[in-house]
């Protein structure tokens, strides 16, 4: 693919220091590579913001820094890094978080199957370390069930990692269009979405650590109920599309 101009997009939301080392780990790849990174700050307090700032003066050559003045949630901050990419000639986006769960040395071989691959979402599925939280398995193996189910699809590794490549100029005419959960619910919805507009997919592993004194923006009761709303959503929408599930299932 002649054209492929891909970048890294980091939603931040309170993981200003632990975003500065992901940068920092990320810099040999984008000076090496030409890859621009996207940061968004999602409408952070004064601390992360001033982080943020320090890591746009630092990096300038490949760092540009969108700036939100209300937080809009992990799907918001997305949309508007999209949006972003897709206004200065972004062909991809490698979605990572902020907090330095991902191992980042993955990028260049995602990029490489984007290319490889360039209409498809390459999603990451994750290699637990042991510092992996029991609960947060389960909640994978569980939201995973009820996605192939919605999806008609066998081959979802995990819904849920964030470490995913957007195809920019169909998801941004997609976000543009429709609406979709914004906060905690956004990574499980716009696969599913996206998938059901017969975008193709292909999942590679990512290693995934939890740091010991990590900030969680996951909150128990509040996003458990978003993510069953979501869910729910999603199942009235795959009774809805079941005769062109159908069709595609029959004739692929």
């Amino acid at each position: 693919m002649s054209n492929f101009n891909p970048a890294i997009l980091i939603p931040v939301y309170n993981h200003g220091k632990a975003c500065m080392e992901v940068v920092k780990g990320l810099e040999p790849y984008c000076h090496s590579s030409g890859t621009k990174i996207i940061l968004v700050d999602d409408g952070n307090g004064q601390e992360t913001k001033s982080c943020l700032e320090q890591i746009s003066a630092t990096y300038p050559d490949f760092v540009k820094l969108v700036v939100l003045e209300k937080n809009s949630g992990k799907g918001g901050a997305v949309k508007a890094g999209v949006k972003y990419a897709y206004e200065n000639g972004i062909t991809h986006v490698l979605q990572l978080d902020a907090d330095g769960q991902h191992d980042i040395t993955r990028c260049q071989f995602f990029f490489e199957k984007a290319k490889e691959n360039p209409q498809a979402m390459i999603c990451g599925y994750p290699e637990y370390d042991e510092s992996a939280p029991g609960h947060r398995k389960k909640g994978r193996v569980f939201a995973n069930t009820w996605c192939a189910i919605v999806s008609w699809e066998s081959g979802i590794k995990d819904s849920m990692c964030g470490f995913r490549i957007y195809p920019v100029e169909k998801t941004h005419k997609f976000m543009t269009s429709h609406f979709f959960d914004l906060r905690m619910g956004f990574d499980i919805e716009i696969l599913i979405r996206l998938m059901w507009t017969g975008m193709p997919y292909d999942f590679y592993s990512v290693k995934v650590t939890y740091p010991r004194d990590g900030i969680s923006n996951f909150h128990v009761v509040k996003d458990n109920i978003r993510i069953s709303w979501v869910f729910t959503k999603l199942c009235i929408g795959m009774i809805l599309r079941s005769p062109i599930l159908l069709w595609r299932k029959l004739f692929k």
